[in-house]
């Protein structure tokens, strides 16, 4: 039993440098992939694998922050608010989840749906990343002009909402989703900016998620363990490997296996 223990242990170690490897190569991909390998790799219950993977997102990705700090890279307003939708979203989410678990009534197709539509959204967006930018920039559209003349605020407080109970249910969304968000919203922001900022962002929504699925009892704190120590080399790894392969090469094969894995998750 032990010895079983050791091999599955050493298969998470894997999963997590695996999850690493694509994260420091593109940028994107940690929830996104993580929890569906989880899932359909580990057999672990939906509610665990999203628990553990939010608490494994916020650690990894507040080691970036800094760095974006030092460099003035975030935009703190903007950061303000999305955690005015997202902190009360994520919240209800929980609510929701923990009525859910003191009725007894299962929820792990809620999830896997849930999560199924974050996948294949944030496949589309990233398929789509270009034109989504172009369409941003497009002031001849008389939608983008009253957008981003008086209602900017509302709608990234709105993307917020989105967001916060998309992560909370999933794990998904504060990475790709968050950022197209914010092309579509700030189109005069420099990509690292947008990076920035949905980064800063995403560690306290995934930390409050996290702690939530915490005290409900969904987080496997062996599991995530593991998945740090996998993780940190293979992020140092792929962040030296992806700059060899070409960007559009990279986010078309990250897409397609989102979405043929989203497909798969449709309960």
């Amino acid at each position: 039993m032990e010895f079983i223990f050791t091999i599955e242990f050493l298969f998470k170690i894997a999963a997590g440098f695996s999850v690493g490897f694509v994260i420091g190569m593109t940028g994107v991909g940690g929830g996104s992939l993580m929890t569906p390998i989880l899932v359909l790799g580990f057999n672990i219950q939906p509610a665990v694998a999203v628990g553990t993977d939010l608490l494994y997102a916020a650690i990894t990705k507040s080691v970036g922050v800094f760095a974006h700090q030092k460099q003035s890279n975030i935009k703190w307003k903007v950061v303000s608010l999305l955690c005015i939708g997202s902190i009360p979203a994520s919240l209800i989410s929980l609510f929701i989840i923990k009525q859910l678990n003191n009725s007894g009534i299962n929820y792990d197709g809620l999830i896997l749906n849930t999560l199924s539509f974050a996948m294949i959204l944030t496949a589309i967006f990233l398929i789509f990343r270009s034109q989504w930018q172009k369409l941003s920039k497009d002031q001849h559209f008389a939608f983008m002009k009253v957008l981003h003349s008086k209602y900017t605020d509302a709608f990234t407080i709105f993307a917020g909402i989105l967001i916060g109970t998309l992560v909370t249910f999933s794990s998904v969304g504060a990475g790709v989703i968050g950022a197209a968000f914010l092309f579509f919203l700030y189109p005069k922001y420099k990509t690292i900016e947008i990076v920035g900022t949905d980064l800063a962002h995403a560690i306290p929504i995934t930390a409050i998620a996290g702690i939530g699925h915490a005290n409900l009892g969904t987080v496997d704190y062996v599991l995530l363990f593991s998945l740090i120590v996998g993780s940190l080399p293979g992020i140092y790894l792929g962040s030296h490997v992806g700059g060899l392969i070409p960007d559009n090469i990279m986010r078309t094969i990250l897409a397609s296996m989102l979405l043929v894995i989203g497909i798969l998750l449709v309960q």
